[in-house]
């Protein structure tokens, strides 16, 4: 049986204000491609769909246009929400979505509710797909309750209640059929993207990757954006997010997984690249070094840090040499130092100009054009 595993799409996520759902269209569209060509039995798709709980008409319009093309090539499609995602929504149209082969999962369920089952039109075999979407710290009492049908003490540690929940919904798995949890969620030891939201990630929220049920051939994760393969007691993989959504994430490859396997053996994996998104850069260094590495970024979106002082029409001039520049900022060794005292007075009576020029120091400006300028200013105000 094959898969296609992909997870943290992030629709509807600017960068810096600047739209990308056009090129977000484009990497989805890739996808289904790539769900075309590789004849796959099934997409997972780990959660995060979209960037917000709230999001626009035109981001709906993308996913629902995306997973009808995806069902249309007469692939069924499983879907978690993440933290992002609006759990609730998700269910709210499960109902729906069920009856044509879509099959969202927005919060925790035990029995049918938490494992689907498919069968694979290539092989005719069944697969298992234990589904954990993610739980809060808030809410992981009450579902791990739901869940496991026992009362939950309030002392068990958050890793100890979802392990527990991995536990229960591996038992819907059978020795004839594939075998596969998904679920999303940090898992100790994984290496952060760079763009996930610090406070639904942090040491609080990790889980062991000894919870993972030894019975799972492959675990498909989602919630970190960079692409890993965690050891564990079965393969544990995040695809990372198939499109860089910040520049933290400006180094990470963007892929999705392929992932074949049989009932009883272990994945098989194979990375394929999306191509579709913009490359994200940070270019740093004087407007003259600057300028000489722009030859070579294309259409990246462009992320620069300034090695020189403050002055009038920098920015500007930034701007025109780099249209694709989002994000403008002075290197910090250059920004002006948060002056919370005027300098000690060296008892000599100094000329407006003087202390015009003495303020700008303090300000890391250096910039004759705005000295002359201050100076005409002064002469005219004061012959007037």
């Amino acid at each position: 049986m094959r898969f296609l595993h992909t997870s943290d799409w992030h629709i509807g996520k600017s960068l810096k204000g600047h739209n990308r759902l056009a090129e977000q269209s484009a990497v989805l569209d890739e996808i289904v491609g790539i769900v075309r060509k590789n004849e796959v039995d099934a997409v997972l798709i780990a959660g995060d769909i979209y960037d917000s709980a709230a999001p626009s008409a035109e981001a709906q319009q993308l996913l629902i246009r995306t997973l009808l093309e995806i069902r249309n090539s007469g692939v069924p499609v499983i879907a978690i929400a993440g933290n992002h995602d609006h759990a609730p929504t998700f269910d709210a149209y499960r109902p729906l979505m069920n009856e044509v082969g879509i099959h969202l999962v927005g919060t925790p369920g035990a029995g049918s509710d938490g494992a689907i089952e498919i069968t694979a039109r290539s092989t005719g075999e069944s697969a298992v797909i234990a589904t954990l979407p993610f739980v809060s710290q808030r809410t992981v009492i009450r579902a791990a309750e739901l869940i496991a049908n026992t009362p939950v003490m309030n002392s068990i540690s958050y890793a100890q209640r979802v392990e527990d929940m991995l536990t229960v919904l591996a038992q819907a798995f059978r020795p004839d059929a594939v075998n596969i949890l998904m679920t999303h969620l940090t898992v100790s030891g994984g290496k952060f993207g760079g763009g996930e939201r610090d406070a639904q990630s942090i040491f609080g929220y990790h889980v062991p990757a000894i919870a993972f049920p030894a019975e799972a051939q492959y675990v498909a994760l989602g919630h970190l954006h960079r692409r890993q393969t965690i050891e564990a007691p079965c393969p544990l993989h995040y695809s990372g997010s198939p499109i860089s959504v910040d520049f933290g994430e400006q180094d990470n490859e963007s892929v999705v997984c392929l992932v074949e396997t049989a009932p009883s053996t272990p994945a098989a994996v194979t990375d394929i690249p999306i191509k579709s998104g913009r490359r994200l850069m940070t270019l740093r260094g004087t407007l003259a070094e600057i300028e000489s590495q722009a030859r070579g970024t294309g259409d990246a979106f462009l992320r620069v840090q300034l090695k020189e002082p403050a002055r009038a029409g920098l920015l500007e001039q930034v701007r025109d040499l780099l249209p694709n520049a989002l994000d403008i900022r002075i290197d910090p060794a250059f920004a002006a130092p948060n002056a919370t005292t005027r300098p000690a007075s060296s008892g000599i009576e100094r000329t407006p100009t003087e202390l015009f020029a003495e303020y700008c120091a303090t300000k890391n400006i250096d910039d004759p054009r705005l000295a002359a300028l201050f100076a005409r200013l002064h002469d005219a105000t004061s012959e007037s």
